[in-house]
């Protein structure tokens, strides 16, 4: 471990001596980024650029520094940007229709780009589970395998993991309620190896024997 931080510390040196960011090296493995991170490098941090601007000028989509700001941001390591207005976003929360608002402005809310940038940077989904009751929203990072996306629920379901029924919620939408969805072949078990994608509606089901009870 020692011989892996003192290399992966020589890299972040070289990319400094070349005005690189940290997060430019497209490469880094996992476990580098755990090593990375627990150095809080600010420059391996994921930029996302939220560029306030009026209510007018965030309504036409024009504004006189725009170019200059998209300008010195792609030279200084680049970054998505977001131009978006605090004006425009209050008058909207503070809408009582807010569908009848945007009809009028002629444009939409900036926070679902917004928050969608920040998942995505941070390489960030969210798979969901649903019962009678309720429909839960889970976060998890982008590569997480089933067993280890099942243990964000609770650590009982990834250590009993035994498969999952993946549903894309595409198909939730199209075909209207789950029992059409089994109809339709849609509904696909999925075992250890499963990558969970964005959007993933998932039933698992797992076994954990309490060792308490064997005789």
């Amino acid at each position: 471990m020692y011989i892996l931080v003192k290399i992966l510390l020589y890299k972040v040196k070289v990319l400094y001596d070349e005005g690189k960011n940290i997060r430019d090296c497209e490469d880094w493995t996992w476990k580098d980024i755990d090593i990375l991170n627990s150095s809080l490098f600010f420059t391996a941090k994921p930029m996302v650029y939220l560029v306030n601007v009026s209510e007018k000028d965030y309504i036409s989509k024009k504004n006189k520094w725009l170019a200059k700001i998209v300008k010195w941001i792609n030279s200084h390591g680049g970054g998505k940007i977001i131009p978006y207005s605090v004006a425009f976003e209050q008058a909207y929360q503070d809408a009582t229709d807010k569908v009848a608002f945007v009809k009028e402005k002629g444009i939409d809310s900036a926070m679902s780009k917004i928050i969608n940038a920040g998942y995505s940077c941070l390489d960030l989904m969210h798979y969901f589970t649903a019962g009678e009751d309720e429909v839960k929203c889970w976060t998890f990072r982008k590569g997480t395998k089933a067993p280890q996306a099942a243990g964000i629920i609770h650590t009982d379901f990834e250590r009993g993991f035994i498969s999952a029924d993946v549903m894309k919620y595409d198909d939730l939408i199209l075909y209207g309620n789950e029992n059409n969805v089994k109809k339709e072949g849609k509904i696909e078990t999925k075992g250890k190896t499963y990558e969970v994608l964005d959007g993933d509606i998932i039933l698992f089901k797992f076994n954990v024997s309490d060792p308490k009870k064997k005789k």
